[in-house]
């Protein structure tokens, strides 16, 4: 049955349709344009840092390659991975998930993301996507995170508590403003709700997101699952904004 479908629905490239050899793949224009983030990337926030990525991966396995905002910038987390720089395909897919309603792409792009986890997931850690308000839930009819989440804790056979945060406040969007605007818009923004506080007492948590930019919301969300008394928190995302060069 799946050949006579493939008969009649070729597999197509995840960002532009066209024909591609198998489900979930790129067209060669679309790879060209795809900027998977391999070894030699801040162990922090997962940007990638210069370099040919083989001398870097020890490094990186020790937890001691560090970009420039990780070293400005607190963060309330302690490691972090992206699989794409949100640019080109990366981009193009992460806005295709989140605003156009290309839900068939979770299943892709959540591999990618788990496959991008990797080195971060501990037996039984938690995996927690990061919530919307209600009110843009509604509007958008579902959280492209918790898609993403949910791929994460199924590849890694971790338990999922896309429920553990919540948005307690409607904020802005955070597509333009300085960093500084943008960590003040979340400024107490996400929560752990009383009853959920016993399941992430003392436990690893993986945050995932699908775009890590300055990394307020993230920020956010670890610092709430901090104040719950989660054990060390890290943070996955499908694409990362990177600086121009």
């Amino acid at each position: 049955m799946k050949g006579a479908l493939r008969l009649v629905y070729p597999p197509q490239c995840l960002c532009c349709a066209a024909p591609v050899g198998q489900e979930g793949g790129l067209c060669p224009d679309c790879w060209r344009e795809a900027e998977f983030i391999q070894a030699s990337c801040c162990s922090r926030c997962g940007v990638p840092l210069p370099g040919d990525g083989l001398s870097e991966e020890a490094d990186a396995a020790a937890g001691l390659l560090v970009c420039d905002d990780c070293l400005a910038v607190q963060r309330p987390w302690l490691r972090g991975r992206a699989a794409l720089v949100y640019r080109g395909t990366g981009r193009k897919l992460t806005l295709m998930l989140k605003h156009g309603d290309r839900l068939d792409l979770a299943p892709a792009l959540g591999d990618w993301v788990a496959r991008a986890a990797l080195p971060l997931v501990r037996p039984e850690m938690l995996v927690v996507p990061v919530p919307l308000h209600l009110r843009r839930l509604l509007k958008r009819k579902y959280n492209q995170a918790e898609m993403l989440s949910r791929a994460v804790a199924r590849a890694h056979a971790l338990p999922h508590e896309p429920r553990l945060l919540r948005r307690i406040r409607h904020t802005p969007m955070q597509d333009h403003g300085s960093a500084g605007d943008r960590f003040a818009n979340l400024d107490g923004a996400l929560a752990v709700p009383a009853r959920m506080t016993p399941r992430v007492q003392g436990r690893a948590v993986l945050l995932v997101d699908d775009v890590m930019a300055s990394g307020a919301t993230l920020a956010a969300a670890a610092e709430a699952l901090r104040a719950a008394g989660s054990g060390p928190v890290s943070v996955v995302v499908l694409a990362r904004a990177v600086k121009d060069t």
